[in-house]
């Protein structure tokens, strides 16, 4: 898929790697001036050609956050769209409700919601003044149809579905679209190293996984990346508060027989 994006300024959260790094660089390669961010600046900024460049970005931080962007209209003038996608989760904790660390349902709610919540009010300041800008928020299949002992990335990505919607109806008069991707299981170097390397911490319950989507397979960071390439397409202007689900069908229904 090819976009015409010349002219446009984009910000990726969590661009070092992974998704994240799959659609910042789908980005620039459709003519758009990305500005990779993540905690890891170096990794960020690593390969990145001009006028592309890195900064370092803890979504959690709100003055780090207007600090970006008041650098970002410094060097570019504009921003016409964010990309939230930095977000965490735990294995260290697959445990019921009950037995859930409140310190550590704290951690995952304030990068994968406060995070979403703080960079898109700081964005949207910009993009009400310019009268135009898009959000694409990262959700996941997990906010769409809860899976078990995740209660605290259950919850957040639950509210970031409803979180795109909400600003869908509160910045769609000042001609900002906001809209969501909703990954299915991605084959990153996260989950390789836990999943689908033959050596992964949980490798056996890899085909598990596999097994309840239809196309048999996890999906890739580019593929996600084509989704956000969709959605951020000036001649895709008018479709505000969806979440695109990119799951290989596990949302659709059941596959397996009984």
């Amino acid at each position: 898929m090819k976009s015409d994006l010349n002219g446009t300024v984009s910000l990726v959260t969590g661009a070092a790697r992974g998704i994240g790094r799959a659609i910042a660089d789908k980005l620039a390669a459709n003519g758009s001036r990305v500005v990779y961010t993540d905690l890891d600046a170096a990794a960020a900024g690593a390969g990145v050609s001009p006028p592309s460049f890195g900064l370092e970005l803890d979504v959690t931080c709100p003055k780090g956050i207007a600090r970006v962007m008041d650098e970002v209209a410094a060097r570019c003038g504009r921003l016409d769209l964010v990309v939230n996608n930095a977000g965490i989760n735990t294995m260290a904790h697959r445990v019921t409700v009950d037995e859930f660390p409140r310190e550590e349902w704290d951690r995952i709610l304030e990068v994968d919601l406060n995070g979403v919540f703080e960079v898109s009010r700081a964005a949207a300041r910009v993009m009400k003044r310019q009268g135009s800008g898009r959000i694409i928020n990262i959700a996941s299949i997990a906010g769409l149809v809860p899976l078990r002992l995740q209660c605290a990335y259950v919850a957040a990505k639950a509210g970031v579905v409803n979180l795109t919607r909400a600003m869908a109806l509160e910045l769609g008069p000042q001609g900002i679209l906001v809209n969501a991707i909703a990954p299915g299981s991605t084959l990153t170097a996260g989950t390789r190293q836990l999943f689908y390397d033959a050596t992964g911490s949980f490798h056996e319950k890899a085909q598990r996984m596999i097994d309840h989507v239809p196309l048999g397979r996890p999906g890739t960071p580019e593929e996600m990346a084509v989704a956000a390439l969709f959605l951020a397409d000036p001649e895709n202007s008018y479709m505000t508060g969806h979440v695109l689900t990119v799951d290989g069908g596990w949302t659709a229904g059941y596959t397996r027989d009984f």
